[in-house]
């Protein structure tokens, strides 16, 4: 009895010992021990296939000009737009979504140059198309590359005419899907221009053809070096709105988010974006939780912008910070982000 009551004594001590001390019995730094471990329980994981690579496609031959706010990213001509692709091909990357820059005297404020058969977005799909048979092809559907004043649709008495641009985003969405585009990407924020798009595709027969909606696209100080690249800001003239904030949505707004991206799904959108990134990720974790459709994030160029300064002054480490960036988007519920950074963070996979 006396060694069992000595037992008893000692399991008493143990037990008090870790109540007053409060050895845990779970450690979750078992879980951070290393490399190996953190990489087998990862929740979030990025590879080639969550991303879309932004392009800039310009008139000419042999261009590869470098876009002087968006350092190491370049407005390409055709030949180096084929050549481009076949690279990110070759790096497991297999979507673009292709934007125009438009040489002013082919503007004008109904966007004309946007329905041309042979211009330059149309080209430009045929190009990718062409060299990448396989390459997922998205393509930018605005008024503003081809607008004299700058916007996202027709300007009149001060005005973003509505109805009347949708009819054009149409046309141009049409043309665009007889080019080759498999995916047009409305990025105006004009009220039911999806219904009006998707009704145009499907009287032309082009069922196949998706549409990547810029559902929460916000009117953002981020876009500031996008438009450098496009020389596509809107111009300070009388009667001309001075900016976008009748149409893109106000940074302040949130539930508003949900609205836009419900109407859009109801109008036969296929996936739909939020636009910018970082500082809307409240968003894109509202809209998954919300609707069961892919969710797009657009890393804008304005978040590339500043952490390439940021890095160049040595401030920041560019690629654990890229990749912090990019892997705090995915884990928000994005299912693949639109970036500039698409080519660098695969190249850091190996």
């Amino acid at each position: 009895m006396g060694f069992l009551n000595f037992k008893l004594i000692i399991s008493n001590l143990v037990l008090l010992k870790r109540g007053l001390f409060m050895y845990p019995l779970r450690r979750n730094r078992r879980l951070r021990t290393n490399d190996s471990i953190r990489y087998l329980v990862r929740e979030t994981i990025l590879t080639p296939s969550d991303f879309l690579v932004p392009l800039f496609v310009v008139e000419g031959k042999g261009i590869r000009e470098e876009i002087a706010s968006m350092p190491d990213y370049y407005r390409l001509s055709l030949d180096n737009l084929e050549k481009e692709v076949k690279e990110l091909w070759n790096m497991g990357l297999c979507a673009v979504l292709l934007f125009v820059k438009v040489p002013d005297n082919l503007k004008d404020n109904k966007g004309s140059e946007a329905l041309n058969s042979n211009g330059l977005m149309q080209l430009a799909i045929k190009t990718v198309k062409n060299a990448c048979p396989d390459m997922l092809v998205m393509t930018d559907v605005a008024l503003d590359p081809y607008s004299s004043y700058g916007h996202d649709g027709i300007v009149e008495n001060g005005k973003i005419l509505n109805d009347e641009t949708s009819e054009l985003l149409a046309e141009m969405s049409v043309s665009h899907a007889k080019a080759g585009a498999d995916f047009v990407a409305p990025s105006d924020m004009m009220d039911g221009r999806v219904k009006i798009i998707r009704e145009a595709l499907e009287d032309e027969s082009y069922t196949d053809t998706g549409i990547m909606s810029y559902s929460a696209k916000y009117a953002s100080a981020f876009y500031g070096p996008f438009r450098d690249a496009l020389d596509s800001a809107p111009v300070e003239v009388k009667n001309v709105p001075k900016d976008k904030k009748t149409y893109q949505m106000d940074s302040a707004n949130r539930d508003e988010a949900l609205r836009e991206t419900r109407m859009d799904i109801e109008e036969g959108a296929d996936i739909v974006m939020v636009k910018p990134g970082l500082c809307y990720l409240d968003i894109v974790r509202d809209i998954k939780n919300t609707f069961g459709v892919p969710i797009a994030v657009y890393q804008v160029s304005g978040e590339y912008a500043m952490l390439k300064a940021a890095a160049e002054k040595g401030w920041l480490n560019h690629d654990a910070v890229m990749m912090e960036q990019l892997i705090s988007i995915k884990r928000a519920g994005a299912n693949f982000i639109a970036s500039y950074f698409a080519k660098d963070a695969v190249k850091l996979m190996g």
